[in-house]
């Protein structure tokens, strides 16, 4: 039996419309293949650089972008891409991580880090290190080749011998300007106060790879003058980082203290997982209800490969990419 003209015209435009097929639904856009968001430190307000200053550290930015794009582009992981890239700005002097670390109260250096596997969960962090080139890489090495999570001082720094990975000593992480901004901080002392668009340091990384897992990592000396010992947010799996491939991938900076009283990496997943809040109104919720105005910055980006780079400072430095062939790279706040 043949069938009737008007039902074969009907049929025929349930097969060629995906809009009539789901009932009226709008197309939902295509999750990016991979995409990657840097920050090199929250607070960095370009009207305060020089322009040679803000050339170099976008150039810097562009350079670790270019490294973490061309590992997902090829088809490597988001882990990989997160390491290489913070391994990058952790040699910079430009930054507040590795070679650029900032002079604590005995006027010596203590670097943390941490990364997080999306897939698995699995992390690994090391805080108060004093002789590491690299504190990412042993990081990941705590990961992959401990039960733990987290080693500190000496217990990291044997670990780091039984890993035979790069060793420096103290004067290697010294940069005149990280000196000069210690001793500014002893003069002031007396006067704890501190202006709100205040220089935070850190650098970080949060990428989706081709193969859908997330990963995220952080690395710092800290802040300026700090109480030897101290420890913030960055080592801090659920404070300054965290990775879940339900969810999103993020990694933080600001007043570490502020970030571990919020568990704010965490919540950023959570309220994805629990509220179904895109990655853009998470991160803004936090930065505006649970953190104070100054306290810092956020990079994240989710499962979808959708990023954000917020802040409720004077500039954050910052840099993302994806396979659409997005790229950006910032330090203020326009």
């Amino acid at each position: 039996m043949r069938k009737p003209i008007a039902c074969v015209f009907f049929c025929s435009l349930l097969a060629l419309s995906p809009q009539f097929a789901r009932g009226d639904e709008p197309a939902k856009p295509a999750p990016k293949r991979y995409a990657i968001v840097i920050h090199g430190g929250a607070g960095t307000n370009p009207a305060k650089m020089t322009k040679a200053e803000v050339a170099a550290v976008e150039a810097s930015l562009k350079n670790a972008l270019d490294i973490g794009v061309a590992e997902l582009d090829k088809g490597g992981t988001s882990l990989d891409a997160v390491e290489k890239v913070i391994r990058f700005l952790e040699d910079d002097p430009l930054f507040n991580a590795g070679k650029g670390a900032v002079f604590n109260a005995e006027g010596k250096h203590e670097l943390d880090a941490s990364i997080m596997d999306g897939r698995t969960k699995a992390c690994g962090a090391v805080a108060s290190i004093r002789t590491v080139k690299n504190p990412i890489s042993l990081a990941r090495l705590v990961m992959t080749k401990t039960r733990h999570v987290l080693l500190v001082a000496d217990g990291a720094e044997k670990f780091a011998g039984e890993m035979k990975v790069d060793r420096v000593d103290q004067q290697y992480y010294f940069t005149q300007k990280a000196y000069d901004e210690w001793q500014k901080k002893r003069a002031a002392e007396n006067n704890p106060s501190k202006p709100d668009d205040a220089k935070k340091g850190t650098v970080g990384c949060a990428a989706l790879d081709s193969h859908g897992n997330l990963a995220a990592g952080t690395s710092t000396g800290g802040l300026t003058n700090k109480k030897a010992g101290r420890v913030g947010d960055s080592p801090l799996i659920g404070a300054g980082t965290y990775a879940d491939n339900a969810t999103c991938a993020v990694s933080c900076t600001g007043t570490g203290e502020e970030y571990i009283r919020n568990a704010v990496a965490y919540d950023i997943s959570a309220r994805l997982a629990y509220k179904g809040d895109s990655l853009k109104n998470a991160v803004h919720a936090i930065l505006t209800t649970r953190l104070k105005k100054g306290d810092g910055g956020i990079i994240a980006v989710d499962r979808l490969g959708n990023i954000t780079m917020q802040n409720n400072t004077s500039g954050l430095s910052r840099a993302a990419a994806d396979s659409s062939g997005y790229t950006e790279v910032k330090l203020g706040n326009e």
